[in-house]
Formats: structure tokens, C-alpha cells, sequence
């Protein structure tokens, strides 16, 4: 039988190969599956497996708040891909489409506070683009409930989020989906989505805020971002958020030339970043709410050790105290020694 990642249990038996979607053979049928390999499973993004019937008589099924997270999920990612297909023809977006998409994607996942485990049980075989729509939507949202922004706002700055890429649906599927280092004149072309994006926005939706956002996205604080060149308080509050939002959703995802990076090298990116490209307080916000939740992930590190993250380092952030067999390894303390995965 054919079931979603998410319900395998210990003990189900694999009736076939299952292979990653660059082609990497990860485990044959026959296996008898257990949590390391489920957690392989869904580390390299697998969603659907077959099985060999169990014997009990019981299904087993996925908890309904997490079937119904799914279930949002992927209507998320049908809405953006429809609405994309919508603007690529030049037919006018509807508010109403687009809010029956995004906003029971929000309503299913406000309450979740382990935002990490969010984004690792949640993964897509869809296209880059789309799955990327769909999480800075979800992260923009995040973030600005973080701020403090009221629901309504901060529903309205994840709507932002959620369309920020429209403008894409005008760039070559050769370009996009190039998987070798871009041409100046392919790269000039595709800083266009943002300027496309401003335009069938304000065209069909009337909405100078949102096509803001989809025109500033690519700002930077210290004015080296594009289309135009502004910086600080010269880009949109909202934009601001975005960005970060957009910045490390991209870098948590497989791309055509580029292999997603684990979740606290990111972070940690983003430190890097917020001195000078990105907003540091929207930046800091981001990870002083998603630190917390990498205590008790799983990790594996650069010299071929696996551990449980137990604490955080006060003094670095982003090389956490780490359970290694009954014995607590301090990463701050270990210079060379990386974190190059984490699962739930």
C-alpha cells in the first residue's frame, strides 16, 4: 500500500526502492524501516513510499492536526501555482482566490510553536518557486506575529509574503530552472521578477502595499540590493520582513544549483547578513524565537558523529551543547567541527 512519509511506523517493510529526486538511491525494498531511516525518508524530502500491508487490522494514521496542517500545505502550493498560471496568461488576481488559499494555511498552523519541526516535516517534490511562495508566506507571518503585529496585520504581511514572487511567472522556465552559474545578461533578467511582480500586482489587484513588496524584496539595508537601490528606511517595513523570510527559506531549500543547508547554518547566515544587508532587529526577532526550538532536534555533525541538541550556548548561539552518547559535547569549544544536518 501507498502511504505519506509521516505515517510510516517502525517495522513497515519498503515493496520498493526509494531514491531522492536527484536520483540517490537511499533504501531498498525489502528494508524493514526504523526511525534513523524514516527520519532519512523525510530528510531528503520523500513523501510517498509503498509498503507491504501491516498485519493489524488498524490503519495508522497521522494525528488529524497534522493531516490537516498537510492538507493546507498543499493547498497552499496548488493556490500559488494556480494564481501564477493566472497572472502568466494576464488574466486579473482575485483577493478572494488567493485568500482561500493562504489564509487556512495560517489558520492550521498559528497555534504551532516548534516552527523548526514545521519546516522540516513539511516538504514538497513540488517546484522550487511554488513551495518557496508558500513558506516565506508562512515565515512572514511568523515573524510578524513575533513583532507583536496584530492577527489582521500580520495575516495581511504573510499575504505579502505568499505573492512576493509573482513576478517569476514571467521569467524563462530556462532561466529559472538553469542549473549552472547565470549569464550577466540571464541575471539582469530574472532581478526583473521584481519589477514584473510590482506591475501585475498593481494592475490587477490595486494594491500599492503588496506590489511593493514584491518590487523591494531584494533591498538591502546598506543599498547594494536591487531593483532600485534603496536602503534603510527607505524600504517598506513590510518588505524588510520579507526578506529575511525570503532569504532563509531559499537557503533551507534544494535548488537547481544549490544543495539546501541545514537549519542553524542558516541562522547563522542571517546573523552574518543582518550587519548590513538585512534589518537587524526584524533578524534578531527571527532568531530569538527560532533558537528554542532546536533543543531536542537530532543532529549530525561534520566528523561523522550524531547527537540530541540538550542546550543552547549563550555565548554562540549557533553551536549548541549536543548529547553524544551519554556524553555532552560543548560545539563552541570545538572548532572544526560542524553541524551538517538536523531532523526532527
Amino acid at each position: 500500500m501507498r502511504i505519506h512519509v509521516l505515517q510510516l511506523i517502525v517495522g513497515d517493510k519498503l515493496l520498493s526502492d526509494s531514491y531522492n529526486h536527484v536520483g540517490l538511491h537511499l533504501l531498498s525494498a525489502g528494508t524493514i524501516v526504523d526511525v534513523s531511516d524514516i527520519r532519512m525518508l523525510n530528510r531528503h524530502n520523500i513523501e510517498y513510499v509503498d509498503i507491504a500491508p501491516r498485519l493489524t487490522e488498524e490503519p495508522v494514521q497521522v494525528p488529524a492536526a497534522r493531516q490537516a496542517q498537510l492538507n493546507s500545505f498543499h493547498d497552499a502550493i496548488e493556490g500559488i501555482k494556480e494564481i501564477f498560471r493566472s497572472a502568466e496568461q494576464g488574466s486579473s488576481l482575485s483577493n478572494e482566490f488567493i485568500e482561500s488559499a493562504f489564509n487556512p494555511l495560517v489558520e492550521s498552523f498559528e497555534e504551532e510553536k516548534d516552527v523548526v519541526s514545521l519546516l522540516l516535516s513539511l516538504n514538497s517534490q513540488d517546484d522550487y518557486t511554488f513551495q518557496h511562495s508558500v513558506q516565506v508566506g508562512m515565515l512572514s507571518f511568523y515573524i510578524a506575529k513575533w513583532m507583536n503585529k496584530s492577527c489582521q496585520e500580520a495575516l495581511y504581511i504573510g499575504k505579502t509574503g505568499y505573492l512576493h514572487d509573482i513576478g517569476k511567472c514571467r521569467i524563462s522556465r530556462d532561466i529559472l530552472d538553469k542549473p549552472g552559474k547565470l549569464t550577466n545578461d540571464e541575471y539582469s533578467e530574472i532581478q526583473k521578477h521584481t519589477i514584473y511582480g510590482y506591475d501585475i500586482i498593481r494592475k490587477t489587484l490595486q494594491d500599492d502595499t503588496l506590489a511593493t513588496v514584491a518590487l523591494q524584496h531584494h533591498e538591502r539595508m546598506d543599498g547594494n540590493g536591487y531593483p532600485l537601490r534603496k536602503k534603510s528606511t527607505e524600504i517598506h517595513s513590510y518588505s524588510r520582513i520579507v526578506s529575511v523570510a525570503d532569504v532563509y527559506s531559499a537557503m533551507i531549500s534544494n535548488r537547481v544549483y544549490q544543495e539546501k543547508r541545514d537549519l542553524l547554518f542558516v541562522l547563522k547566515e542571517l546573523h552574518r547578513m543582518s550587519f548590513g544587508q538585512l534589518d537587524p532587529k526584524i533578524t534578531q526577532v527571527f532568531i530569538r524565537h527560532m533558537i528554542p526550538n532546536f533543543i531536542g532536534k537530532k543532529v549530525s555533525l561534520s566528523d561523522g558523529r550524531a547527537g540530541t541538541i540538550v542546550m543552547t550556548n549563550p555565548s554562540d548561539f549557533f553551536r549548541p551543547l549536543i548529547n553524544i552518547n551519554h556524553e555532552f559535547v560543548d560545539l563552541s569549544q570545538l572548532s572544526g567541527v560542524e553541524i551538517t544536518s538536523i531532523a526532527v
